[in-house]
């Protein structure tokens, strides 16, 4: 098996170097996923094509991520993560500079889907590295300041991505987001890990998903299939209760209390356990799409974004955590690439079922019923209670 670490001894403190340059290679690397995001749609319109087109070409990339993940965690668990990650930084910085001298959706479909092949490696790439970087009493806050660089992108990179759209128009926006991403690659190439080959890569089912973290994995799944809705449809659900103006505050506030979440949640998981965190957080975003389902102000938005930010802020980092904490060292590549395909999975399903049940009974008992999957999965967490403590004991054992 292939061994990877930061050095001899494991991190006494998280903030230490690896960790700093992962965490912000990340967060670059998910503004500028983010920025792109926002660009795409819009130019795609302004080509004259229609939403069919573009709904296409942003479906391309996740469905590309998906099958490249059964890739990325043989290969993350066979060399090393740190070259990995940098290579396939380099890639999406080469699909965000196509995108620029795009003249034919064909093309922007072909850099589309070098975007969803390279990032299958880059996000599970850093998960797996942060992971190693962490020490094991602070385990659950080190991954809950980790997962901030992807609230920090989704926060910030609609905003900066239509501001510099505003002032240099769209090409130039997308050589900018292709000089971020390379900001990102130098970011990784900081990283210092001592590194040894001692396996020959083999691609198996075995070897891309990791069984151990399954419970985990399904738990992110479920999590994203609630949260895609909100994606998908609060927007024209907010516009449709007569919320027109402002309503991206949501967004707003979902992300900036999750700033002060994630880490909280994180140190009270490492101090009182999964549980004890999990559940309450669960409540909380029941919560959430209860009241957005009877809103029909921005106050109530706004709130419904505060309690969304306890429930899913808290409850996805745990889940990670939980799947890292699963497997052994040699096996994190493929812990961290399963957390990806199951959060795909929750995406792809999420947000086609949502839509089949607005179709079908409205938005507001659409909301309500996709409570459905947080209740399921706080049911299946408080099922599997015995399991989760015993990779608890498990990993303080084997780490101490």
């Amino acid at each position: 098996m292939a061994s990877e670490t930061n050095g001899p001894d494991a991190p006494a403190k998280i903030w230490n170097r690896a960790f700093c340059s992962i965490l912000l290679a990340n967060a670059v690397m998910n503004l500028c996923q983010h920025m792109i995001n926002a660009l795409l749609p819009k130019y795609v319109d302004s080509m004259g094509l229609q939403a069919t087109t573009i709904g296409m070409l942003m479906s391309a990339y996740t469905f590309t991520a998906l099958v490249l993940r059964f890739v990325a965690g043989p290969v993350m668990d066979t060399y090393n993560k740190k070259y990995i990650a940098t290579i396939a930084m380099i890639g999406l910085a080469v699909a965000y500079a196509g995108f620029g001298v795009s003249k034919s959706i064909s093309m922007m479909m072909a850099f589309r889907l070098l975007q969803g092949a390279v990032m299958a490696f880059c996000n599970a790439c850093c998960l797996a590295m942060a992971s190693e970087n962490i020490p094991k009493d602070k385990y659950a806050s080190g991954i809950g300041y980790f997962s901030l660089g992807m609230v920090i992108g989704q926060a910030l990179g609609p905003v900066v991505a239509l501001e510099l759209l505003g002032w240099m128009g769209y090409r130039a926006t997308y050589f900018i987001t292709a000089g971020l991403s390379i900001i990102a690659t130098l970011m990784a190439l900081l990283i210092k890990n001592s590194f040894t080959q001692t396996k020959k890569l083999v691609i198996s089912f075995k070897s891309a998903i990791a069984f151990e973290a399954m419970f985990p994995s399904l738990l992110l799944a479920l999590l994203y299939i609630s949260i895609s809705a909100v994606n998908s449809f609060l927007i024209v659900f907010a516009e449709k209760q007569g919320v027109t103006q402002n309503i991206g505050l949501y967004f707003t506030v979902y992300a900036l209390v999750m700033l002060l979440t994630r880490p909280l949640l994180g140190k009270l998981t490492d101090r009182h356990g999964l549980l004890k965190v999990l559940i309450p957080s669960l409540c909380a975003g029941i919560a959430a799409f209860i009241i957005i389902s009877v809103s029909n102000a921005l106050w109530s938005f706004v709130t419904a974004a505060v309690l969304a930010a306890f429930g899913f802020g808290a409850c996805v980092p745990i889940a990670q955590t939980q799947t890292m904490k699963s497997v052994a060292n040699e096996r994190r590549g493929a812990a961290s690439s399963t957390n990806y395909i199951f959060m795909d999975i929750g995406v792809l399903v999420g947000s086609n079922l949502s839509g089949l049940l607005v179709q079908s009974f409205g938005y507001s008992a659409m909301w309500n019923l996709m409570i459905a999957p947080l209740v399921f999965a706080m049911g299946a967490s408080i099922f599997a209670r015995n399991a989760i403590s015993r990779v608890e004991k498990s990993f303080n054992e084997n780490m101490s």
